[in-house]
């Protein structure tokens, strides 16, 4: 099974911006959709962006469209999230995935990584 490992969440003011990294180890990433989850606390954990495995399409959650762009690198097996115009309600612990197909990993079965934390002040 792939192992996954988020990073360069961090704290940031509104209006900013952040590019989330997920690296993969175990087996390639080149076979898989790849995909973002997010969760805040007290709250489930929600899908925001997904890509699939040769980067021709990607989806987003109505609330990030226009400022979020999912992409991947499978020559260096990473998955990024770049985010812009980031408010307050976009505060959550940001969590990668990989599933066999986008329609699969809706289903949020995992795997996934330990996270990266981004919190956004007002």
């Amino acid at each position: 099974q792939v192992q996954l490992v988020e990073s360069g969440g961090g704290l940031v003011q509104a209006g900013g911006s952040l590019k989330l990294s997920c690296t993969a180890s175990g087996r390639p990433l080149s076979t898989y959709a790849m995909g973002w989850f997010r969760q805040a606390p007290g709250k489930e954990r929600d899908f925001v962006a997904a890509i699939d495995w040769n980067g021709e399409h990607d989806y987003y959650t109505d609330s990030v469209k226009g400022r979020f762009t999912i992409s991947r690198d499978n020559a260096k097996n990473m998955v990024y999230l770049q985010m812009n115009s980031l408010q307050p309600e976009d505060t959550a612990l940001y969590y990668c995935t990989a599933d066999s197909t986008i329609a699969q990993m809706l289903l949020a079965r995992g795997p996934w990584g330990q996270g990266t934390q981004v919190t956004v002040s007002s």
